[in-house]
């Protein structure tokens, strides 16, 4: 049986090791849960163990916002202090406080 504890927590402000973008997680895979053509777009020597949490993020870079997928090893505390921009985000959490984001929507 597989068991996986997930690093980062929901609310939590992260962002990715090798690409320049950061976001919120909303919600977290105990290991990969998308598409193996998802997961084969990836080249063979960047592909994260499946393994492992994925995490679901409501991202952003310099120009624009989107949702992200993104494997545990690929991801960092964010430890600038500042709040994400994202325009979804009110749809989920409450205010930024204190480096993260309190859920305000029950997910399933």
């Amino acid at each position: 049986m597989f068991t996986a504890q997930a690093k980062y927590h929901i609310g939590q402000v992260v962002r990715h090791r090798k690409h320049p973008f950061r976001g919120v997680i909303f919600d977290v895979d105990p290991r990969f849960a998308n598409t193996e053509e998802w997961y084969d777009a990836i080249p063979e020597e960047a592909r994260p163990a499946k393994e492992q949490p994925f995490y679901h993020l409501l991202a952003e870079n310099d120009q624009s916002y989107y949702v992200a997928y993104v494997s545990e090893q690929n991801l960092l505390p964010d430890e600038t202090g500042e709040p994400v921009g994202h325009p979804d985000l009110p749809d989920l959490f409450g205010d930024f406080e204190d480096g993260r984001y309190p859920l305000q929507f029950q997910l399933n």
